[in-house]
């Protein structure tokens, strides 16, 4: 008999998202169903997963907390793969003037976007940013994320980017949510670099990514590879330099216009690629031979106004590893909802709904690096997962509906009926 201390039952129907890592092609949509199912945890690990009926025969429960799923359907609990949680201030009036017809390059040619968040993150305490940080996972979590990567960059000088690093790691300690930190000093050049920017490169390499890799404050190095931004060589250089440092690779790539960051996500082996709005059908392929994965932002689009999506159906179809994350920043990421960006990535890009549910959950651990871990309900991974209040996965787009009756992290209910749980 396998030993519990959490069990739910009553499962009328259960996606398991079990098999080989990552998914691809059609096996994207294939989500491991089980009908009336229930799950067994200890010490916050699945222990068993199998059909009710069978529960008794290979489990004990006696004194086990038990959740009764009432016939809802029970799936992993989010992995959102891209997020810039750790900031301070805001950029409210940038988000007016978009709607007022501006578009992003403007807002950030008239000194606004990334640079306007630098100015009060600078100003920013460990403390303050940690709290920050802490209250937009809380939102997250509510809406069913147990696992989030958090990028640093609106430091954009030594002290700063590792003060957030600091505060990710902080907001991480303290929260449920398990935290996957980036360092991401190369996203933008900063205005007092802005005359000679070569020494800002010199500075991510000689000194920021050094002591980010010394301090083991990050797993991963991102930059963002764009026109007006960073470009091919640059990222190449310093991704290649975080690479010696131990940090694992990701790009920001092809999100405004087609610069070849695909291609040099996979030709430096980096765990994903990021955006991809305006990738080529090279940057595809290259992707697909790598097994980079795609994490795709479509939320991101919607709130910028770009007017299209990056090209999920090729993407699938060509065999590329395909993640959904939310993209949650001051300036364009307005929402922490990954139900909403599976509505979006469904109905702007053209995923099927087994699809979108794979790459936010599955899809979205193997982009981060956690898929030993999370995105599935197997045996001997933790026991992050969501019991919806019905057996219709459909419910999980329909935004602002109360789809979620818990949210269960580690094997532990921490939001029930939409109120965050605490011991």
């Amino acid at each position: 008999m396998i030993a519990a201390d959490f069990v739910v039952r009553g499962a009328g129907l259960l996606a398991t998202m079990a098999g080989p890592v990552p998914r691809t092609g059609a096996a994207l949509g294939d989500l491991g169903l089980l009908r009336g199912a229930a799950l067994a945890s200890a010490g916050g690990r699945v222990v068993w997963v199998g059909h009710d009926r069978d529960l008794e025969t290979h489990v004990e429960a006696a004194g086990a907390r038990v959740f009764d799923a009432v016939g809802g359907a029970v799936v992993p609990g989010f992995v959102d793969a891209h997020t810039h949680l750790a900031f301070a201030g805001n950029r409210d009036d940038e988000i007016e003037r978009r709607l007022a017809g501006a578009s992003y390059q403007d807002v950030a040619a008239q000194g606004g976007g990334i640079v306007r968040s630098v100015r009060a993150t600078r100003a920013a305490s460990v403390a303050e940013l940690a709290a920050a940080i802490a209250g937009r996972l809380d939102e997250m979590l509510l809406v069913g994320t147990t696992s989030a990567e958090v990028k640093s960059g609106y430091g954009l000088e030594t002290a700063a980017e590792l003060r957030s690093l600091e505060a990710i790691a902080l907001a991480g300690r303290q929260h449920p949510v398990t935290v996957v930190p980036t360092f991401l000093g190369a996203h933008e050049v900063p205005l007092e670099h802005r005359a000679d920017r070569g020494r800002y490169l010199d500075l991510l390499v000689a000194e920021m990514i050094p002591e980010v890799g010394r301090r083991g404050l990050a797993r991963f190095c991102d930059v963002f590879c764009e026109e007006g931004v960073f470009s091919v060589a640059e990222s190449r250089r310093l991704l290649t330099a975080a690479r010696e440092h131990g940090l694992g690779l990701r790009v920001h790539a092809d999100e405004l216009a087609s610069t070849g960051g695909a291609e040099l996500a996979a030709d430096l082996g980096a765990r994903s690629a990021d955006h991809l709005i305006h990738v080529s059908d090279a940057g595809v392929r290259a992707l697909a031979r790598a097994a980079c994965a795609a994490t795709l932002l479509p939320s991101a689009a919607f709130y910028l106004r770009l007017g299209r999506f990056a090209p999920a159906r090729a993407l699938v179809d060509a065999g590329v590893p395909v993640a959904l994350a939310t993209d949650v920043n001051p300036g364009g990421g307005l929402s922490p909802s990954m139900p909403f960006a599976m509505t979006v990535g469904c109905f702007g890009m053209g995923l099927s709904l087994p699809e979108a549910l794979s790459a936010a959950t599955i899809g979205g651990a193997y982009s981060v690096g956690l898929e030993t871990e999370a995105g599935s309900l197997e045996v001997g991974k933790r026991t992050d997962l969501l019991v919806l209040r019905s057996e219709r996965l459909l419910d999980l787009l329909r935004v602002g509906a109360p789809a979620l009756r818990a949210v269960v992290k580690d094997g532990r209910v921490v939001v029930r009926d939409g109120v965050r749980v605490r011991d």
